[in-house]
């Protein structure tokens, strides 16, 4: 079976099949983000062995998996997460450097890398956080809000790929990703801008009572493109440090958890962040 073919029998299936997950949210969602948080985790982990590094594979990846679990619970009553907790965890992390590493043991970028990439793996608990946006009334609006930047991200993708095929002159940054082009990346940003005004129109307005201004509308697909650019390019910085061309090979014809996920990490957050600003509720 070639890559190609494997990757899309596994978008075929796991696209749906994701849908419905974010659709249904709850415990489903959480183990689902959860277990991604875990392996993201461990991908960077890997990576960064291959740099000479030695983080705290098994702590962070445990870390990294509980943060959605506790966005779920916290917003369901359970418990409050504090600054103090994460604060507390991290002086944990230095403190087991101290007996289990010792100064021979690399204990400032063990330590340093394990709280990054906890927090780095840790992002897609935003997908949970948009799921249930505070403007996003039932199942199908908070699973119209969530698809949104997914859509544009994917749209970017696209639109990078084709207008770099097609017009791609000079290059974005060839030290970090040789195929990428200026005028691909104009391309991608285009087309998410495109596509996010008919979203809205004709499917986050009608079937979320959710809007955007024109103007909003525009200026949320320009940042999200942005992100999703930059979040791919983050990966591949790292990956070139570790002189990987995967960060793993998980996903059929897909590589790894990051490279297929890299660009959401860096939109998630800030599409969550931005979108309490220029949502607007659609009067009935």
């Amino acid at each position: 079976m070639s890559e190609l073919t494997r990757r899309i029998l596994f978008a075929v299936i796991a696209a749906p099949a994701s849908i419905a997950i974010v659709y249904f949210g709850d415990w489903a969602l959480t183990i689902l983000l959860s277990v991604l948080a875990a392996l993201a985790a461990w991908e960077l982990f890997r990576m960064a062995r291959a740099t000479g590094a030695v983080p705290f594979d098994l702590a962070g990846m445990s870390l990294a998996a509980l943060c959605p679990i506790a966005v779920h619970a916290q917003r369901r009553g359970i418990y409050s997460l504090s600054l103090t907790l994460i604060v507390a965890m991290v002086l944990l992390l230095f403190a087991s450097a101290i007996w289990l590493r010792g100064p021979g043991g690399k204990p400032l970028s063990s330590v340093a890398i394990t709280a990054f990439g906890v927090m780095y793996a840790s992002l897609f608990s935003y997908v949970y956080a948009l799921r249930y946006h505070d403007y996003a009334v039932g199942a199908g609006a908070g699973t119209l809000l969530v698809l949104l930047p997914v859509l544009l991200t994917w749209v970017t993708d696209i639109g990078a790929y084709v207008f770099g095929r097609t017009f791609g002159r000079r290059k974005l940054i060839p030290s970090v990703s040789p195929g990428k082009t200026i005028e691909g990346a104009l391309g991608g940003l285009v087309s998410a801008v495109v596509i996010c005004l008919v979203y809205v129109r004709f499917l986050l307005m009608p079937y979320a009572q959710l809007g955007l201004t024109i103007q909003g509308a525009i200026l949320f697909a320009v940042v999200i493109s942005v992100a999703a650019q930059t979040g791919d390019l983050a990966e591949s910085v790292l990956k070139r440090e570790a002189g990987m061309k995967d960060s793993s090979h998980i996903i059929p014809g897909h590589g790894g958890v990051l490279d297929r996920f890299d660009s959401l990490l860096f939109v998630m957050p800030i599409a969550f962040l931005i979108l309490g600003s220029l949502l607007l509720p659609v009067p009935q």
